[in-house]
């Protein structure tokens, strides 16, 4: 663990201390080497815990989600190089460094094997997000949209703190390993719901359910695109992450607590999904896309079986490619045009045609095209769901149709149309934003191949 954590906090001195030539060379070659080590957590062990110290273990469930994290700082620092041109070299040398900083506690996060460590390190990359979004964003109510996220994640955290410490005093151990052994005995009454309850929100909020997910699309729109990749790829899979860890200790399903987060989940996909269809802003278009993949990840995960959390695994690994994919091609549209109104970047097609493919490919994912592990995910989740109850094959059908029809509906009013008057030139396509949507594309494929790797088998 630490052979990733410590070279990822020595980018700090190299962000600070590079020649202003070599800045963005340095950072993200270096991040590409620490993404690459990041890999042997993939290889399969014999032992349910890979790294196994005090404070962290990885077992099936978060080296995935972890793997990802560490590819995707790369990818942001690539995407965010345009757009911070202007700005003196200081400038850029702090922003690169609020950067860095979101990627240790996202690291922690995702495999610390102690409970109150994961609630540090969950709150700890709220702060970078923060001062991402409200510092960097490009409108003045971007400090609404953080002001929402603020608020919306604090109030739903000191409840589960106070869960976590009550689950302490009842158990004596917080330690993850300890915790499946013993097997908390809940006992069916009103502290033991407002407890498990208090335990779910938190997550329930990150990742975002239905009804608490209005902070979502504001920051998703204020942000710049470092910030909106950080917090669909990564940030939206901390909460799913937290439900599958705690699902396996609580047992919602003893309260019938699971019953109104997967209504509510799966009534959100479809609600957001019609949302979609109304949208006249991008970035907004696709954060509420993000709620309603989210939405089958919590209800997956509240069913507790294995083909569900598997499903939920592999859903959460490539919505976070294909959403960080599209914010990216909705950045080189805004970057051109500095409007993000779908009306007015009409017709992108004939003047960008290279940008066309990786538009189709991206919005191919999205609806989960047949050969896409995209797919296979929300194949899997709603068999799982069907399984559990076959009215919910109604829900999750619609939701699907609807997701289909608003990504075709993106497609054609980014990609065809009549040229708006006012786009008289139009800068080309730099190798630079062919690379980055490369390598988003790149797993895509490859993962297909074999999704063994990330369809976490929970111990």
């Amino acid at each position: 663990m630490l052979k990733i954590i410590i070279p990822t906090m020595m980018l700090l001195p190299l962000a600070i201390l590079s020649p202003r030539k070599h800045l963005w060379t340095n950072t993200t070659t270096y991040s590409l080497l620490i993404a690459a080590i990041s890999l042997q957590w993939l290889v399969p062990t014999y032992y349910p815990n890979k790294g196994l110290s005090p404070w962290t273990a990885i077992d099936q469930i978060s080296s995935p989600l972890l793997v990802l994290s560490c590819w995707l700082l790369p990818l942001m620092l690539m995407a965010s190089q345009n757009h911070l041109e202007q700005e003196p070299t200081i400038r850029k040398r702090i922003f690169i460094v609020t950067m860095i900083l979101a990627q240790p506690s996202i690291l922690l996060a995702f495999s610390a094997s102690e409970l109150m460590l994961f609630y540090i390190a969950f709150e700890a990359t709220l702060i970078p997000t923060l001062v991402l979004i409200t510092r960097w964003g490009s409108q003045p109510e971007r400090l609404n949209a953080g002001t929402y996220l603020l608020f919306y994640t604090l109030a739903n955290s000191l409840p589960l703190l106070i869960a976590i410490l009550h689950l302490h005093n009842q158990m004596g151990t917080l330690y993850f390993p300890m915790l499946k052994l013993s097997h908390p005995a809940m006992p069916t009454s009103w502290t033991s719901l407002v407890c498990s309850l208090a335990l779910f929100l938190a997550f329930m909020v990150k990742a975002p359910l239905y009804g608490l997910h209005l902070w979502l699309p504001k920051a998703h729109v204020e942000a710049p695109i470092a910030g909106s990749m950080l917090l669909a790829a990564l940030l939206l899979k901390l909460g799913g992450y937290g439900i599958m860890r705690l699902t396996l200790l609580m047992n919602p399903s003893s309260s019938n607590l699971h019953y109104p987060f997967i209504t509510l989940a799966l009534w959100g996909a479809l609600m957001t999904s019609a949302i979609c269809l109304r949208q006249i802003d991008l970035k907004s278009l696709i954060a509420y896309s993000s709620v309603s993949h989210m939405g089958l990840v919590i209800a997956a995960t509240m069913i507790q079986t294995q083909w569900a959390f598997s499903g939920a695994m592999i859903l959460m690994i490539s919505h976070g490619l294909t959403s960080s994919m599209l914010f990216c091609l909705a950045n080189t549209n805004y970057e051109r045009t500095h409007s993000r109104i779908l009306l007015l970047t009409r017709g992108m097609q004939p003047l960008l045609p290279l940008m066309a493919i990786w538009w189709l490919l991206a919005n191919l994912t999205n609806m989960a095209l047949p050969p896409t592990i995209n797919l296979m995910a929300e194949l899997t989740i709603m068999i799982a769901l069907f399984n559990w109850s076959a009215f919910t094959i109604i829900l999750t059908g619609t939701a699907i149709l609807l997701t289909a029809s608003y990504t075709l509906y993106m497609l054609m009013m980014t990609q065809r149309g009549p040229l708006p008057s006012h786009i008289t030139s139009i800068q080309n396509s730099n190798t630079r934003e062919h690379l980055l949507m490369t390598l988003h594309m790149i797993p895509m494929i490859l993962l297909i191949f074999k999704p063994d790797l990330i369809s976490g088998i929970p111990m």
